[in-house]
């Protein structure tokens, strides 16, 4: 097995050992897992460049990753079911997606291994074990951050690899220089900081055709991992540059990572640390934004066998990655690259073959499953933010966004309205710390960003998928926006609503992912030609919406049935942050309804006020109480939550009666 040891270097109990229901107490077992790979065997061979990775006495590949791991202290009570958190940028995700817990928040001289917070206990309280399984090595150097140690590619005279690299940069301030890097993590320094091809481009779109900045302009300063220009960098704008770098990770060794430690935990022994041999039998990857992508990456290379020819996940959810997968098993590969106007890694986009009446290409996500009938189930949940950076629609819709495509029998689709792509803000407000800025810069919108906490669908997601996996029970129908039933519109059709809601502030300008040609083959592995040839774009599609302007195309929290508010998956950058014509990337709008039909007829909002829907705040609730029993009903939501739902609820139902959002309106939107 692959998996030849688990290094224990931190053991304690959970939650100071309380215990969780049935289950009892459980403990964290904080470490390293090591493997061994056989660069030449059938089920490594799609892992680019691994065989260029240096090998040990036996020929292998050694790597390392560092994990941990929750689970029962009476082994005995190990229900057989594992949650593979697959780490976002180093931090754990799965206990505080699901729990509805706080994660922490890692920095310099920060504890390494702060007290996990468990939330509300849910994963415990139905016997999960959680693996939480690093795969990316180009972190920052911050303590807690679970990290994958692993080789770098050599060419034949055992020289580092010499390569393309093309990336996007923007700062909210303005900047002398800039991280090679667009999340703070490790960049690809220049091989040549005097190299005569690198180009620098700068645009005030996303989809924009790019204008070149005089090569005298700019350079490789203040060292290979800094790019200075002469002047600065304007905050907003989009600066994209290309250019040789020197070094190249096997980056494939990420997802085999994942696999391995799968496998690992449904049939190592004690031999190699196991702390719980022949006690779990189904394994469940959760990946959410970047693992998410990871995951459809994994999927689409069907890197689930391992060497021994057995499946390693048995189900997967594959939350908020849009229609994209990500430069994850490439040579040169970017584990942050997230924008659909920079990628390789767009088409195919569904899970079923699919042609490209652009290209003539023709492909499935889920090719290599499908070809040798693999029973992997999988779960694709987005956010109305993935629809509206536009690829999320691309999962179930062709190429050119004009007709619906039926997904496979393994696999679900299901899009939440009205959310953004964190599970929301509470309480409201217009800022966020900058997702994309090292320095830690304030990131501003226009509007309140998403209040919408969707942690309660993406938990009865969890509980199908482990009944079809164990018992074969079908999960409900997949719920999005369709161009059958009219849910499915351009996003240019959203604007007649939205310029009738005072000050919503609906933008203009709506960019599609590009085809772009890198020059790469098929495999997508290497991408010489950069910066790539642009194409056409792809036919995208958002959800309907009804008079509120609230989605009509998907799964709806019983507070967006029952409404107090318009809420999107749409939000434009402030213009204190610069680029204010963009979208503020993952975020989401509030736009509250008038509390009085006095306050109604002053702003001239078509919305019918609160006062006007709900005579009481106890009608209100039972309300939403009856919509949470429905979706219940329908198999979208489980019955502990309805009183969840019922409660957030009633927390938005007082802050607005208590006069907050005024508060949050008027506050200087900086």
């Amino acid at each position: 097995m692959p998996v030849t040891r688990f290094e224990i270097t931190l053991r304690r109990p959970l939650a100071g050992g309380a215990a969780f229901g049935d289950t009892g107490a459980y403990e964290e077992l904080k470490g390293r897992l090591h493997f061994t790979l056989d660069p030449l065997h059938p089920s490594n061979t799609r892992i680019t460049d691994v065989e260029l990775a240096p090998r040990d006495e036996a020929g292998r590949v050694a790597f390392s990753s560092e994990v941990s791991l929750l689970v029962p202290v009476d082994r005995s009570r190990c229900r057989g079911g594992v949650l593979l958190d697959v780490v976002n940028r180093g931090n754990t995700i799965a206990v505080p997606n699901f729990n509805r817990a706080t994660r922490p928040a890692f920095a310099p001289g920060a504890d390494p291994n702060p007290p996990i917070d468990t939330g509300d206990g849910f994963l415990m309280r139905r016997g999960f074990v959680v693996l939480s399984c690093a795969w990316q090595g180009d972190l920052p150097d911050l303590p807690g951050l679970l990290r994958l140690h692993g080789p770098d590619a050599l060419d034949a005279g055992g020289r580092p690899i010499k390569g393309r690299v093309y990336t996007q940069l923007q700062t909210h301030v303005p900047a002398a220089s800039l991280l090679l890097s667009d999340r703070g993590h490790r960049p690809y320094p220049a091989a040549d900081i005097e190299e005569r091809d690198a180009q620098l481009t700068v645009q005030d779109q996303p989809d924009a055709e790019p204008v070149v900045i005089a090569r005298e302009r700019w350079r490789f300063a203040p060292d290979a991992g800094h790019v200075t220009l002469d002047g600065g960098f304007a905050k907003g704008r989009l600066y994209r540059i290309a250019y040789t770098a020197l070094g190249a990770p096997v980056m494939g060794l990420g997802p085999a990572a994942l696999r391995e430690a799968a496998s690992w935990i449904k049939h190592g022994t004690t031999g190699d640390g196991h702390p719980a041999p022949g006690r779990l039998r189904h394994v469940y990857g959760y990946g959410r934004s970047q693992t998410g992508r990871l995951l459809r990456t994994y999927v689409y290379y069907d890197l689930n066998l391992d060497e021994q020819g057995r499946e390693a996940l048995d189900g997967i959810i594959a939350n908020v990655p849009g229609g994209l997968r990500g430069e994850f098993n490439q040579r040169f590969g970017q584990n942050s690259k997230d924008r659909p106007q920079m990628m390789a890694h767009l088409f195919p986009f569904t899970d079923v073959p699919q042609k490209d009446p652009e290209t003539g290409q023709t492909d499935a996500l889920h090719r290599r499953l499908d070809a040798r009938r693999s029973p992997l189930k999988i779960m694709y949940t987005n956010t109305s933010a993935e629809y509206h950076r536009a690829d999320a629609s691309l999962i179930h819709t062709s190429a050119d966004g004009m007709s619906d495509v039926a997904h496979g029998p393994n696999t679900r689709i299901y899009h939440y309205a009205g959310t953004e792509h964190s599970l929301g803000a509470w309480p409201p407000t217009n800022w966020q710390i900058g997702a994309a800025d090292p320095t830690g810069a304030i990131d501003h919108s226009q509007n309140l960003r998403g209040v919408v906490d969707y942690s309660r669908l993406l938990r009865v997601c969890l509980v199908s998928l482990d009944r079809w996996v164990t018992d074969g029970v079908e999960p409900p129908p997949s719920i999005h926006p369709r161009l059958s039933d009219g849910s499915a519109v351009a996003p240019e059709d959203l604007a007649k609503v939205f310029d009738a809601i005072p000050n919503a502030h609906y933008p203009r300008h709506h960019p599609r992912p590009l085809r772009l040609d890198f020059g790469a083959s098929g495999e997508l592995r290497e991408t010489p030609t950069i910066p790539p040839r642009r194409g056409r774009p792809y036919g995208s599609r958002v959800s309907a919406v009804d008079a509120d302007g609230n989605e009509i195309g998907g799964v709806a929290v019983p507070e967006l049935t029952v409404p107090l508010a318009t809420h999107t998956g749409w939000n434009p950058r402030h213009p204190e942050i610069g680029g204010e014509e963009q979208l503020l990337v993952f975020v989401g709008s509030t736009l509250f309804f008038p509390r009085t039909r006095a306050e109604r007829e002053a702003s001239g909002d078509p919305r019918l006020s609160i006062e006007e829907r709900y005579p009481s705040r106890e009608t209100y609730l039972e309300q939403v109480r009856q919509a949470g029993r429905e979706l219940c009903a329908r198999g979208y939501l489980l019955e502990e939550d309805i009183e969840l739902s019922a409660t957030l609820a009633a927390r938005m139902w007082d802050y607005l009666r208590a006069g907050a959002a005024d508060g949050a309106r008027a506050q200087p939107q900086s």
